[in-house]
């Protein structure tokens, strides 16, 4: 059995699923803060020197999941593992975010594409030398990613 404990609580403007960004660059410049549980501080040592960091996050708003689901961007039916939807087997999130201070326990973050109240499971660095490729593949959503900025959830999934 695998089980997580949360390691803090992500506060944002965004308090349903409708109208919440998609995707953190959708999300512009929304400002939300981490509020990391007291225990963990220390682990926060040395993050201050990084730009952006990577949350992954419990999607508690979801119920159950499904194999397939049409994704915000698209008319068509895709397997879940194709897509970025909430309703997955393991319902985690993942959202690389501005990271713009820490005060002790809490993180001043921007692009911020997260409801508030989730519950943060772990935060790593972003380092895009290790993080992403020169070259990639986009698969269906490639000639739909220029359509991203400012998209917001319509409520259509039933999270």
């Amino acid at each position: 059995m695998i089980s997580f404990k949360p390691i803090g609580i992500i506060h944002s403007p965004f308090k349903k699923t409708e109208g919440t960004p998609i995707q953190p660059k959708a999300a512009g410049e929304t400002e939300g803060r981490i509020e990391v549980l007291p225990e963990f501080t220390k682990c926060l040592q040395d993050l201050e020197g990084f730009s952006h960091i990577i949350l992954l996050y419990y999607f508690h708003l979801s119920k159950d999941y499904s194999a397939k689901v049409i994704p915000y961007m698209d008319d068509q039916e895709r397997g879940v593992f194709a897509t970025r939807a909430p309703r997955r087997p393991n319902p985690i999130g993942l959202s690389v975010v501005r990271l713009e201070k820490i005060e002790n326990n809490i993180l001043r973050v921007s692009g911020l594409d997260v409801i508030n109240g989730t519950p943060l499971l772990d935060i790593k660095p972003y380092v895009p030398e290790f993080d992403r490729e020169e070259e990639f593949r986009l698969g269906w959503l490639e000639k739909k990613v220029k359509g991203l900025p400012g998209t917001k959830d319509d409520g259509r999934f039933n999270h």
